[in-house]
């Protein structure tokens, strides 16, 4: 019983990561540079 319960917890984490993660893409939050080189550290070219 115990380990089906941490599986859900675990499910739904990872279920709420993802979301969040589709979110910030659509919102043009990613972890990439974006070709804006004044908020991306100098990386671009």
């Amino acid at each position: 019983m115990g380990t089906i319960l941490v599986l859900a917890v675990l499910a739904a984490a990872v279920g709420f990561v993802i979301r969040g993660m589709i979110r910030d893409k659509k919102n043009g939050k990613s972890l990439q540079c974006g070709g804006d080189c004044s908020h991306c550290g100098g990386h671009c070219h």
